[in-house]
């Protein structure tokens, strides 16, 4: 029997299964953050490179560098692995822009190990992070 040298397709859940020499590739899934995205109808998608610093733990302040995926004027989508919680706060600043913005943690999307979160702005409408992909 020879080996299979074009992907062969099964319709398996929301996404296609397709079998190249015995990897398994699923297409169409949605990812974490899409997920996340369809509770904000107004999101779109984006690609924005951020450096997020939690408020959370006192005087420690917990960084890191992500990108904001989805984006409304009033809220971020994101991947973090932060350990972040409802209500808190976290400050977004835009890289290498420099721009900043608070915001509150809205909603929390786990999803095969990773975690997408939704951020609302403190101050209101966001501009700078509607910039699209």
């Amino acid at each position: 029997m020879a080996p299979l040298r074009q992907a062969d397709s099964l319709e398996k859940g929301r996404g296609q299964v397709g079998r190249n020499e015995g990897s398994a590739v699923v297409a169409g899934e949605q990812s974490c953050a899409e997920q996340l995205a369809r509770f904000f109808p107004q999101a779109h998608a984006v690609s924005v490179p951020v450096q997020v610093t939690s408020h959370r733990g006192g005087a420690a302040h917990l960084q890191e560098a992500t990108t904001v995926e989805f984006s409304s004027p009033r809220h971020a989508i994101f991947l973090s692995t932060l350990p972040l919680e409802f209500g808190d706060r976290v400050r977004l600043e835009a890289r290498p822009q420099g721009y900043q913005a608070e915001a509150s943690v809205d909603a929390l999307q786990y999803h095969e190990g990773r975690k997408a979160v939704a951020v609302r702005f403190l101050q209101g409408v966001c501009d700078w992070v509607m910039k699209r992909s």
